[in-house]
C-alpha cells in the first residue's frame, strides 16, 4: 500500500531510517543550505565575477601544490632535472591563470562540457539499463538536459565561457543550497517531533 506525502518532512519521518538520516544532516544543513543559496544567488546575478573567481581559484591550487612540489623535489631529489617538470609546469601554468584568467575560464567551460556530455552518454545507459522502471524516464530527462547544457558550453565557446561557467556554477549552488534547505528543514522538524 503506498502512502501519500504532503511535505517531504511527512517522508523523513516515515522513512525507517530516520536515525540515520539525522546522524547524516544536522543543524547546521539548514544553515549550510541558506548559505548556499545566498552564494547560488549571486552566481546567477554576476557570473563573470564567478567565472573569473573559479579560475583565481584553481590557479591557487596549482600554485600551491607547485610549491609543495618543489619543497618536495628540493628536499629529495634536486639534482634530477625530470623531477623539477611537475613543479615548474604546476608554477608556470598557476601563474599563467593568474595573470590570463579569461583563458583558465574558457579551459574550464571546455572541460565542462566534456564533462556534460560524457555524463549525458551515462545518463542515457543508465536509462536504457533501468527501463521500464519508472526511474528511466528521469535519467533520460537528465541526459538530455545534459547534452543540451554541452551543446550550450560547445556553440558557445569560448566567447560565451565567461558568463556561462559563473551561471552554471550559480545554477548548481542554487539547487544543492535547496536541497539542502530541505533537507535541514524536514530534520530539524523531525527533530521536534
Amino acid at each position: 500500500m503506498k502512502t501519500k506525502h504532503k511535505n517531504i518532512g511527512d517522508m523523513v519521518n516515515d522513512w525507517p531510517t530516520k536515525n540515520s538520516l539525522f546522524g547524516k544532516f544536522g543543524s547546521y544543513s539548514l544553515t549550510m543550505g541558506i548559505l548556499l543559496v545566498v552564494l547560488g544567488f549571486a552566481g546567477v546575478a554576476f557570473p563573470v565575477f564567478i567565472s573569473l573567481a573559479t579560475s583565481l581559484f584553481v590557479a591557487w591550487l596549482l600554485i600551491i601544490g607547485g610549491i609543495f612540489w618543489a619543497l618536495h623535489t628540493y628536499t629529495y631529489s634536486r639534482r634530477s632535472v625530470t623531477d623539477w617538470l611537475k613543479p615548474v609546469l604546476l608554477l608556470v601554468t598557476g601563474g599563467l591563470l593568474i595573470f590570463y584568467p579569461a583563458f583558465g575560464v574558457e579551459t574550464i567551460a571546455l572541460l565542462m562540457a566534456i564533462y556534460l556530455l560524457l555524463s549525458a552518454f551515462g545518463s542515457f545507459s543508465l536509462a536504457r539499463f533501468t527501463y521500464p522502471a519508472r526511474a528511466w524516464m528521469w535519467m533520460t530527462f537528465s541526459g538530455v538536459v545534459s547534452l543540451l547544457l554541452a551543446t550550450l558550453f560547445l556553440v558557445g565557446w569560448p566567447t560565451a565561457s565567461l558568463w556561462l561557467v559563473g551561471l552554471y556554477i550559480g545554477i548548481s549552488l542554487l539547487f544543492d543550497g535547496w536541497t539542502l534547505v530541505a533537507i535541514g528543514w524536514a530534520v530539524r522538524k523531525g527533530e521536534k517531533s
